[in-house]
């Protein structure tokens, strides 16, 4: 046997024979343009349809964050700046293949040397442009491979097409050589249920046929594994289908202390599936579906619609609705800088918010009518908040304009070490963790170059959420968790130790988080939370939680 390390995307593992995507078209020939170059432009704007087309189907059929993802690519594909390219050097005697293939590359570089959340999508440009030279070759594009049998895909990478679109009956689990845990392998494959591990080194040595141990909870691919590994995966496999197929229950600890287990949303759309894995209510809700690719902002009674579609699929529920988080890797021509050098330390979130003030109050006002005609329990909170002066402003207009739950989200660490004033006047708290990992750790979460730093079981992580906890617990207040790392059924148990009165996370993870709590009582969550806080390391921290869960 022989071990590769990656990070592993959720708690699954499998076992099976590799089977490697097929490697991307050749590059294009270099050859002079033949015929006019009208038809050579004609031949490349049908292309682009016709990829836009499909990439907008594959989305309605994958529905949920997929459906964003993979409309982002269509729109990508109609870039007017990037056809503009095409056509100059068509213009200039290139080939139509050779004219998409430089244009798109040119514009992916800037991508990459931009970095953060722009530099991970230059894997998405690179999906875009193969498949509209396939196109225009009259060729299938390079794509998940077709087996009789069930398999462990192997990849570079995989595109968010593709991965959107998984047979999960012929799809044991993801591998991948690049990617970090927020790019949109990881996220979909998260979204999905996916086992996979990203950011493999070694990946590319994998062989058709290797017989491979996935196990995301490790981060490890173990090839060629001894019968009593498989024997033992084998088991593990059974015990979270029965896991999942048990009665659904409320969250709660061994001793019966309640942890409310919630779900982040991006859609309404997306409730029925949620309660159908057992959500107890809505942890975070990003409105952002509704302000993006939009020259301006939705009116009060579009928006008021959409928050009445959410607030109605969870009757006496929580639902926790974010405040538009515009900014960084979401700009908005209405709302946002333009050239900001460093938009992640820039004008996002709350600070947009406050310098156009209509933006919000339309927002708040809509989710107060919809709250006034739904029977949900709704809590609103800003996002990136930085101290006790932001709070106060926000649950202020908050409660002017009729909502009658107001917080934050603490993602800026600066929040954290304020919290006592912060909850003077806020109502709860909620910690999205991949952002304060980020802005803890300066690492940024969607860079895969620096993914070793963006681990929350790192001890300056964990003290904050720590600080958190224990502000609110002398408040009497909540303090809920929405970031990723409630997904991770082992650091959910620590983070309930460190004073976390709730878990939000995507509704594939529910069923591991419920089970893991369910192991553990309070005392024994608190003695796992220290024994992490007093490591020096993100995987040191991990292990002393997970030996003191073994005693």
């Amino acid at each position: 046997m022989s071990e590769l390390l990656g990070t592993g995307v959720g708690r699954g593992v499998a076992q099976g024979p590799v089977l490697r995507m097929a490697d991307p078209l050749g590059e294009p020939s270099t050859a002079a343009l033949e015929g006019s170059a009208d038809d050579a432009k004609q031949a490349v704007a049908s292309a682009i349809a016709a990829v836009a087309e499909d990439l907008n189907k594959r989305g309605q059929l994958a529905g949920g964050d997929a459906q964003a993802v993979l409309e982002a690519q269509a729109l990508m594909a109609q870039d007017p700046t990037l056809l503009d390219d095409v056509h100059a050097r068509i213009d200039g005697g290139t080939n139509p293949e050779r004219a998409v293939h430089e244009a798109f590359a040119q514009f992916r570089d800037l991508l990459v040397g931009m970095g953060g959340y722009m530099g991970e999508r230059a894997a998405d440009l690179d999906d875009v442009a193969q498949r509209i030279v396939a196109k225009l070759r009259g060729v299938a594009a390079p794509g998940v491979p077709e087996s009789d049998t069930p398999f462990v895909l192997v990849a570079r990478d995989l595109a968010p097409a593709d991965t959107a679109l998984l047979d999960l009956d012929k799809v044991l689990a993801l591998v991948t050589r690049d990617g970090g845990p927020t790019s949109h392998t990881a996220i979909l494959a998260r979204a999905k249920g996916i086992t996979a591990i990203v950011g493999v080194t070694g990946a590319d040595d994998l062989s058709d046929g290797t017989v491979v141990v996935v196990d995301a909870a490790a981060g490890t691919v173990v090839t060629d594994p001894s019968a009593e590994l498989v024997a033992d995966v084998e088991q593990r496999i059974a015990d979270r289908l029965a896991a999942a197929a048990a009665p659904l229950t409320a969250g709660a600890l061994a001793d019966g202390h309640t942890v409310p287990l919630l779900a982040n949303l991006g859609s309404p759309a997306d409730a029925a599936g949620a309660v159908a894995l057992g959500a107890e209510g809505v942890g975070l809700f990003r409105t952002e579906f509704l302000f993006l690719d939009s020259p301006k902002a939705p009116t009060v009674d579009e928006q008021k619609a959409s928050y009445k579609q959410l607030l109605e699929a969870f009757p006496g529920k929580k639902v926790v609705v974010r405040a538009l988080d515009a900014g960084a890797d979401k700009p908005l021509p209405f709302l946002t800088d333009k050239d900001e050098e460093n938009p992640a330390l820039g004008r996002r979130g709350l600070r947009a918010l406050r310098n156009h003030p209509e933006v919000l109050r339309d927002q708040l006002t809509a989710l107060a009518q919809a709250d006034a005609e739904t029977e949900a329990d709704l809590w609103v909170m800003a996002p990136m908040v930085a101290d006790a002066e932001e709070t106060e402003y926000f649950v202020d207009l908050a409660r002017e304009l009729g909502i009658r739950t107001a917080g934050v989200m603490a993602e800026v660490p600066s929040l954290a070490l304020m919290a006592e004033q912060v909850f003077t006047s806020a109502d709860f708290v909620s910690i999205g963790t991949n952002d304060l990992t980020q802005y803890t750790m300066a690492a940024d979460r969607m860079l895969g170059t620096v993914a070793s730093y963006q681990d929350p079981w790192h001890p300056a992580v964990l003290r904050l959420v720590a600080q958190l906890g224990s502000a609110g617990s002398d408040a009497g207040k909540a303090v809920g968790i929405c970031g990723e790392a409630a997904a991770d059924p082992l650091l959910a148990v620590v983070l309930v130790g460190l004073g976390a009165t709730t878990l939000s996370m995507t509704p594939a993870a529910l069923a591991d988080v419920r089970a893991e709590l369910g192991r553990h009582t309070l005392d024994q969550a608190r003695e796992m939370a220290q024994a992490a806080l007093a490591a020096s390391t993100a995987a040191a921290a991990k292990s002393a939680a997970a030996a003191a869960h073994a005693v």
